[in-house]
C-alpha cells in the first residue's frame, strides 16, 4: 500500500478459508490482497463474481500467515497488500498499519496523527471501510475513552483479536532447584 493505488485493479481470484472467528472471504488482484471479509459484517460486498482460485499465489501466503497468526506464531503479515479504495481510505489504511499488536489508538488520536484533528469520524468512516480484516487492523482502533466501539466484523471478534494480541502478562521465572509454597 505504499504506492499510488489504481481504484479499479480487478479482482483476479478468491478463496474462503476457516478461522476460529467464523470464515474469511480472501480475494486478491494481481498485485496482492484486496479483501479479507467475514460473513457478514458490515459493508461487505456480498457474493463476488471472481474465480475461486486457492492456489493463487497472494491467496496461499495470506492463508498461511492467518493460520500462523490464530496459532500464535505471527503478529505481522507480509503478505502484498492492494486494498480498493479512496486516497484518503488509503491514507487511514496506511496508518492502521502503524499501530503495531497489543496496541490501540483511538479514533480523534488517529485524526491528528494524519494532520487532520477534526476528522474524527471521517477517520472513523474509512475504518469501518476497511476491505482487509485483521491485517490492516482497525480492531486495535477504540473510542477516546478506551472503550471497545464499533467493528465492521462485530464487537465480539474485535474483542478476541484484542485478547489473542494482548502481551503475555509477566510471570516471573523460578529458578531451578528452588522451593515453591
Amino acid at each position: 500500500m505504499n504506492r499510488t493505488q489504481d481504484p479499479s485493479a480487478p479482482l483476479v481470484a478468491q478463496c474462503r478459508i476457516a478461522t476460529p472467528l467464523g470464515p474469511l472471504t480472501l480475494a486478491a488482484t494481481a498485485r496482492g490482497l484486496a479483501a479479507a471479509l467475514f460473513d457478514a459484517q458490515r459493508h461487505h460486498p456480498g457474493a463476488l463474481d471472481v474465480p475461486e482460485n486457492p492456489a493463487h499465489p497472494v491467496l496461499v501466503q495470506a492463508a498461511r500467515e492467518f493460520a500462523d497468526y490464530f496459532a500464535g506464531r505471527r503478529r505481522h503479515f507480509t503478505v502484498p497488500l492492494d486494498p480498493q479504495g479512496t486516497p484518503f481510505q488509503q491514507q487511514v489504511w496506511r496508518a492502521l498499519l502503524a499501530i503495531a499488536p497489543g496496541r490501540t489508538t483511538s479514533y480523534g488520536a488517529l485524526a491528528a496523527q494524519l494532520g487532520r484533528p477534526a476528522a474524527a469520524r471521517a477517520v472513523g468512516a474509512a475504518v469501518g471501510r476497511n476491505p482487509v480484516a485483521i491485517i490492516v487492523p482497525c480492531h486495535r482502533v477504540v473510542g477516546s475513552s478506551g472503550a471497545l466501539t464499533g467493528y465492521a466484523g462485530g464487537l465480539p471478534r474485535k474483542r478476541a483479536l484484542l485478547a489473542l494480541e494482548a502481551p503475555a502478562p509477566f510471570a516471573p521465572a523460578v529458578a531451578a532447584g528452588a522451593a515453591t509454597a
